[in-house]
């Protein structure tokens, strides 16, 4: 069931005052919660809260901003109310945090908990707030904490889309007992009903609340120089503001060429290259204009904090003396815990002089602390510009006044690629703070080469399918076959939302094929022949056809090759007719156009009308034969205009015998053209009067033949595709001792407790003892190959200690092992272990200072510190993994490295 919630979100007319009184008795709990906020809940809000305490799961899917979460929140309140437990999931561990941070204000600290791979705060509690890989993990391991459990919170569910973390998603969807109640958040898709028709699927009954209405309006703009336009003349019929198209044309003929410097007159002008407008004018008109505060996403680190730096350098000063001393004194609760000794190389001190002039940046290269500082000056209104990428859109609390968007390509993982409609929406859904702005402004900063009608259907497209990403793994096949066996597995895969898409694919296809044969059937009706069989005979047509064909292409491709190698038997002087191509007639040939011996011979000529070019076997479909010779004087010279004027005159004096293109030789006798005609002349369907009518409709009847059969094999491959993926894994594990028939080996059941990328190749270490002579330093950087990656173009140092290449070695070895197997077997190849953190990993595991550790890592800008801590806590993920299942002197060593690596800035913590 499907409710879209359309229209504002005023309070009741008096005629419907009784039925809010009815339906605070229908709904007392809703009612209780309802009480706590200072503003009405709007109608979709309404509707999903009634939906959970009417016993079902909900769906809700609304615009970022929109309030969402109150849905959430009404889910803890139910759990706490009738002594049930809800886990809230989301995706990262920032949201993670401020989602604790939000639930003890409101329940008290007794009553929530906190699990993230860096945190466990009160793990017991009836609230649990966690990442979505947490809750995962509890599944597959039976964990005791999920008796009792009666709702789950899953924030941003729209994350099953990621191509590498999506899966975990449908993963807990599809494994949570019937007796829990899912609570969905997502941002507004465009195929809501599809995805709640899977959910129906496997989860029962589910209520789908849709809402496209911003709490906040949005208006829509571009900046042109020091100029701001309204995108759109009139919002309603997304007309696009002709003074805006005026303008960028007017502003692409001032921009788009400038004369070359250096030149009087008649100089050719040239492109210049698009640069933005100037990050202090941008800000400074949207200051002017009551538009801050403001995010301004770049899509580059070096770009948000090149434009700090800028706006700090050009006196930029957004805030007053007392808000300078609040910033400072949240500075300084909010990093109390960073070594001092860390803080020049943190680039402490211009952090904190740009966050004084209200301005900062937000981005991976920054420390937790760092960033959680920034979130919370912006909050509270201290800080007014914030240059941010794309990693804060999702889900973190940071509504804005305004967006701003520097450009509209992003890298996205792979390639440089222009935004999608979806990620238009969800970046300037940030702008606009309900119950502070009465409306949001997206501001796209016009350059050279962006039309106003490409921003203009970014912001108006209203299509954004959710498509699943759910692929089995390894660890996901020894869990599942362990708990299940494989007959079951196999079966529940099926029930993936991955597959679900597919299948309905599969239905119109189908459907397509039934239509295809209904109408195969009505043709060989119609080529029927009372005479014999038109099926066999319209075969031996085609079979003649296409023999024919054949032969023409194969005599094409002969005289291709003989007019090429006509071509490199010409010598300069010899007068050859050309039959065809841009200037046929009599020419002589003036250089041979050899070159370096690569590539095609494309000789020079000299045409009678003293025109020189080059020709090519497309001018001379058949061989060339020189008519005669001409000498050429020494002194010609090809650039002269009377040289060639000269050379020309002499070959229209030339006496040339009769040069007419020989016509085509005859085609020589084919035996099996031969064969096929007689048998044809002798089939009894050749003297049948409606001959050709009959094989009209044989030759309709082949071509949907044809195109019915690549439908099937297009079904076939998409029925049952991830239950196929499945059995390849399960024969992979098999083979390697993972699998046994219906049961996890002990190999298999450690297997199961690796939650990695890398999972069967930690495995294969673990198992092949590729590791146990390492100590705690040497494990950390080899494990630290099998989580880091290095960025697009970097040039990461590969140095490594002698100690531990040995150890190097094989795990490469095993993982080149294991990709060639994958290979074999039809299995996307795992990931390859990259060596460019190993350094860097072995130096702080070490006790180095971070100084050296970061300089250690050789690439061409020093890694950040907030990657360094990162990559450092997703090794300490895995190393706590390893510690975990490994035995003996490994296993000590593991958390050996773990305790050296989790110190100083990578232990410290934002104090709030």
């Amino acid at each position: 069931m499907v409710q879209r919630v359309v229209g504002d979100s005023s309070g009741p007319a008096p005629a419907e005052r009784y039925g809010a009184a009815r339906h605070r008795t229908a709904y007392p709990a809703l009612t209780d919660f309802s009480g706590g906020y200072a503003f009405d809940l709007d109608p979709f809000q309404v509707q999903a809260c009634e939906a959970l305490e009417d016993g079902e799961g909900v769906l809700v899917c609304a615009p970022t901003g929109a309030g969402k979460t109150v849905v959430g929140e009404f889910a803890v309140h139910l759990a706490l109310r009738e002594g049930r437990k809800c886990f809230y999931t989301t995706p990262i561990k920032a949201l993670s945090n401020q989602k604790y941070a939000d639930l003890v204000q409101r329940h008290g600290a007794e009553n929530v908990g906190l699990l993230t791979g860096d945190n466990a705060v009160n793990g017991d509690a009836p609230v649990v707030v966690m990442t979505t890989e947490v809750l995962r993990n509890m599944l597959y391991a039976g964990s005791g904490a999920l008796d009792g459990l009666g709702f789950v919170v899953m924030d941003e569910v729209h994350y099953l889309a990621d191509k590498f973390r999506g899966a975990v998603w449908e993963e807990v969807i599809i494994h949570l007992s019937a007796s829990v109640r899912l609570v969905s958040l997502s941002a507004t898709v465009s195929n809501a009903e599809e995805f709640a028709d899977w959910l129906v699927t496997v989860r029962g009954h589910t209520r789908v609340v849709v809402t496209e209405t911003r709490p906040v309006p949005l208006w829509q703009h571009m900046l042109v120089g020091k100029r701001l336009y309204d995108l759109f003349a009139d919002p309603k019929t997304l007309e696009i503001d002709p003074d805006l198209v005026a303008a960028t044309k007017e502003a692409e003929r001032r921009l788009g060429w400038e004369q070359p410097r250096g030149r009087r007159g008649g100089g050719r002008p040239r492109p210049q290259r698009p640069r933005p407008p100037d990050r202090v004018d941008v800000v400074d008109r949207l200051d002017r204009e009551g538009l801050l505060p403001a995010i301004v996403f770049v899509f580059s680190r070096a770009g948000c904090d090149a434009a700090v730096a800028r706006c700090v350098a050009a006196g930029l000063g957004l805030t007053t003396p007392e808000e300078r001393t609040e910033i400072r004194q949240v500075v300084e609760r909010r990093t109390a815990e960073l070594p001092a000794e860390d803080l020049p190389v943190l680039g402490f001190w211009e952090w904190r002089e740009a966050l004084e002039h209200g301005i900062a940046g937000h981005h991976a290269g920054l420390i937790p602390a760092f960033k959680e500082t920034v979130e919370e000056l912006f909050l509270r209104g201290l800080v007014k510009v914030v240059y941010a990428t794309e990693t804060l859109a999702l889900g973190i609390n940071m509504p804005a006044r305004s967006v701003v968007l520097e450009r509209l390509v992003k890298y996205n993982g792979e390639t440089h690629a222009e935004l999608t409609a979806g990620e238009y929406t969800q970046l300037t859904g940030r702008a606009g703070r309900r119950g502070i702005d009465v409306e949001g402004h997206a501001v796209v900063l016009w350059t050279l080469g962006i039309d106003p009608a490409q921003v203009a259907g970014l912001a108006s497209t209203r299509t954004y399918p959710l498509r699943s990403s759910f692929r089995p793994s390894y660890n996901m096949a020894v869990n599942l076959v362990g708990q299940l066996g494989r007959g079951p597995a196999r079966d529940l895969l099926e029930s993936s939302f991955a597959q679900f898409q597919a299948d309905k694919g599969v239905v119109g296809l189908a459907r397509q094929i039934q239509r295809n044969e209904e109408a195969l059937d009505g043709y060989a009706e119609a080529m029927t022949c009372h005479l014999g069989d038109f099926t066999e005979y319209a075969a031996m047509r085609r079979a003649l056809s296409d023999r024919e064909k054949s032969l023409a292409r194969a005599g094409a491709a002969v005289r291709r090759a003989e007019a090429a190698e006509s071509l490199e038997r010409l010598r300069v002087g010899d007068v050859i007719r050309v039959p065809a191509g841009r200037r046929p007639g009599i020419a002589v040939v003036v250089d041979v156009g050899r070159g370096s011996g690569l590539g095609p011979v494309a000789p020079t000529i000299l045409t009678i009308d003293h025109r020189v070019h080059r020709i090519s076997a497309i001018d001379v479909p058949n061989p060339v034969e020189p008519l005669g010779r001409l000498r050429i004087p020494q002194s010609f010279e090809l650039r002269s205009p009377r040289s060639r004027r000269d050379l020309a005159s002499s070959l229209r004096n030339l006496d040339l015998p009769d040069s007419r293109p020989a016509g085509r030789r005859p085609r020589g006798d084919d035996e099996e053209i031969a064969d096929l005609r007689a048998a044809l002349r002798r089939h009894p369907c050749h003297g049948c009067a409606d001959r050709e009518e009959h094989a009209r409709w044989a030759e309709r009847h082949h071509r949907l033949g044809q195109e019915t059969a690549r439908l099937r094999t297009r079904v076939e491959g998409r029925t049952h595709s991830l239950a196929r993926t499945f059995d390849r894994i399960c024969a992979l594990l098999t083979d390697r001792g993972y699998l046994d028939e219906d049961r996890a080996t002990p190999s298999g059941r450690r297997l199961s407790r690796i939650w990695s990328e890398s999972d069967l190749l930690v495995a294969e270490c673990l198992g092949s003892g590729a590791w146990d002579r390492l100590d705690a330093a040497g494990l950390a950087a080899v494990v630290s190959t099998l989580v880091y990656e290095s960025r697009q173009g970097e040039r990461a140092n590969t140095r490594v200690p002698g100690a531990i290449r040995d150890a190097l070695a094989e795990t490469t070895r095993l993982w080149s092992e294991l990709a060639d197997e994958e290979t074999e077997r039809g299995l996307g190849r795992s990931r390859e272990p990259d060596l460019g953190f190993a350094w860097p990993a072995y130096r702080w595991a070490r006790g180095e200072r971070l100084e050296q550790a970061l300089d250690a890592s050789g690439v061409d800008e020093q890694l950040s510190a907030g990657d360094f801590v990162r990559w450092c806590k997703q090794l300490v993920d895995l190393l706590d993994q390893i510690a975990g299942i490994a035995e003996g002197r490994l296993a000590s060593r593991a958390r050996e490295a773990v305790t050296a690596i989790r110190r100083g800035v990578v232990a410290a913590t934002a104090v709030s």
